[in-house]
């Protein structure tokens, strides 16, 4: 670039709007240490206990509880500051997006799952996403739903996760817009919402000069969803939401993305649609490249 344009050298890039970037000759780790650290200090959770997990898999939120109203304008201070973390922290994303379901007239209750988001930050304030060289240069995709995850209105939640090579770097956790009356119809829903987002990724690659060659494979553990994204017959049950199938079939047609089962075990964006268990959660936070500094060759300074 110095070739083209007047600018001078200031090395490696280490710092950018919040994060910190350390890079070796293997890898680029993203965090955002400092940030973090602020953060806990600015809601006096500075020396709190930690937690293993950002949410209680047994807790349900619902707008209307039994418990008092909390302050509102600390409430959406502490969640807002929450969703800018998850530009390198797709491990709190559900749990941020969930939380901001509540910024009218939160509840102790409210106010208590953010303080517990925040003390899982004190326990995993080092951590980022790793993006490690010399892997294969392919764009993939996972998508999954949790079907009627939603106590106070049966709405489902879709998430998706995009790969390149390693480490993930596109990821969503979106409540949708309508009931979906099936689990092929709600995983339905969310893989329209990856298709869409996979062929924007293809076209942005494009222009780096990284242009996809193949279809994209987008992850779905639905084989119903899968069947009637293929399948150009629709039966009774599906007609009301054809639409999403004859956009993704038309996808799959035109060779953009190919929609392929994998097991349920294996399935990463089921970390964006609900709240996991300790052993589910971190070992699906592993596969989206989120770790700790102190697995690196060097440390992360702040």
């Amino acid at each position: 670039m110095m070739c083209k344009y007047e600018m001078s050298d200031l090395g490696l890039l280490h710092h950018f709007l919040g994060m910190g970037i350390t890079q070796t000759e293997g890898s680029i780790f993203i965090h955002q240490k400092k940030y973090a650290f602020t953060l806990l200090d600015k809601f006096g959770l500075k020396d709190c206990k930690s937690v293993s997990t950002p949410l209680v898999a047994t807790d349900k939120l619902q707008r209307e509880d039994v418990s008092e109203a909390a302050d509102e304008s600390l409430y959406r201070k502490i969640v807002g500051s929450l969703l800018y973390l998850t530009a390198t922290r797709p491990d709190i994303m559900f749990s941020a997006s969930l939380l901001a379901r509540f910024m009218h007239s939160p509840t102790k209750l409210h106010y208590g799952a953010a303080k517990r988001v925040l003390r899982y930050i004190q326990g995993t304030i080092d951590y980022g996403i790793e993006y490690v060289t010399g892997k294969s240069a392919f764009l993939v995709g996972y998508c999954d739903s949790d079907w009627s995850g939603s106590e106070e209105d049966m709405k489902s939640t879709s998430g998706y996760a995009f790969s390149f090579g390693s480490g993930a770097f596109s990821w969503a956790s979106v409540k949708q817009h309508s009931v979906a009356l099936s689990t092929a119809e709600a995983e339905c829903v969310s893989a329209a919402e990856a298709t869409s987002q996979a062929i924007w990724l293809r076209f942005v690659l494009e222009d780096f000069g990284e242009e996809q060659t193949t279809a994209t494979t987008v992850f779905c553990d639905n084989t119903s969803a899968i069947a009637m994204s293929k399948n150009s017959v629709f039966h009774q049950r599906s007609k009301h939401i054809r639409r999403k199938f004859h956009f993704i079939r038309d996808a799959i047609q035109n060779g953009e993305i190919d929609l392929v089962y994998c097991k349920g075990e294996e399935q990463i964006a089921n970390i964006f649609t609900k709240a996991l268990p300790k052993d589910r959660f971190s070992y699906l936070r592993s596969l989206l490249g989120v770790k700790s500094a102190s697995t690196l060759e060097g440390s992360v300074e702040m």
